[in-house]
């Protein structure tokens, strides 16, 4: 796909972190950007700062999601590229002991099925969305209507302690891949999946400086957390290579997670 104030471009999640990243990249090559975001006041701001428009969505929500595309749609016309970039993250062990009294608690199924909502199955929500937009697009070279971009993490295949939840979600994140590439290979959407390893986000940054350096020592190369521009720019080489489709790459300096 050649990236140009031809193509429009939707990414979740896009008013902070690899969302916000991926949008400022696209805009820089000239691509219609929309901002899907519930964080309303900073969505703004990105979308403005980059010529876009800021769609208030709630990747849980039906009604919400199929909002954010209209308005997107009514301001840029149909997507050619969605990134699912919005998620959550938790820590709670599938059963742990209060550290006071010491009484068993097994996880809590509210915060477990919470994490699927938004990380799973708010993804695939989007997707076929965006797919059932991008099929009514003419083709472009190669007969290609558009590509959808998911996030997982490397803890989708190196999940750690406290991680059961974050993990399962991501897995099944990277799982779809393929089988939603090959539901979409007659329609010339290519469907891709980024797993990041420990990335510079606005959690990460919120994190005392000793614990930044003792993660960013752990990565064999190069040592130090992963940034936002390197997620982007993987992105726009999805975007590119038409001939990457139903893939899952790890970005992550070849870092593989030990148990905690």
């Amino acid at each position: 796909m050649r990236l140009s104030s031809d193509i429009s471009a939707v990414i979740t999640g896009a008013a902070s972190g690899l969302g916000e990243a991926t949008a400022r990249a696209l805009a820089a090559q000239g691509v219609k950007v929309a901002v899907f975001d519930m964080n309303a006041e900073r969505g703004e701001q990105v979308a403005g700062e980059i010529g876009g428009v800021f769609c208030s969505v709630d990747v849980t929500s039906d009604e919400g999601v199929a909002a954010g595309f209209a308005k997107a749609r009514a301001a840029h016309g149909q997507e050619r590229i969605l990134v699912n970039c919005a998620g959550i993250a938790i820590g709670q062990k599938t059963v742990g002991r209060a550290k006071d009294s010491g009484e068993i608690r097994p996880h809590d199924l509210a915060a477990f099925e919470r994490v699927i909502r938004i990380n799973l199955i708010g993804s695939f929500r989007c997707a076929a969305l965006a797919a059932a937009g991008m099929m009514t697009a003419p083709p472009l070279e190669d007969g290609e209507r558009g590509l959808i971009v998911s996030t997982a993490s490397v803890a989708a295949q190196d999940g750690q302690i406290g991680q059961a939840a974050y993990s399962a979600s991501k897995g099944g994140v990277m799982a779809m891949t393929l089988p939603i590439a090959r539901d979409l290979m007659g329609e010339g959407i290519r469907v891709n999946t980024i797993l990041p390893g420990i990335m510079m986000t606005p959690m990460m940054a919120s994190m005392p400086q000793n614990v930044q350096d003792a993660l960013a020592a752990a990565i064999p190369f190069p040592k130090r957390l992963g940034r936002g521009d390197e997620y982007a720019s993987l992105v726009l080489e999805m975007c590119r290579n038409v001939y990457l489709n139903g893939e899952s790459i790890r970005l992550d300096g070849g870092i593989r997670m030990g148990p905690r």
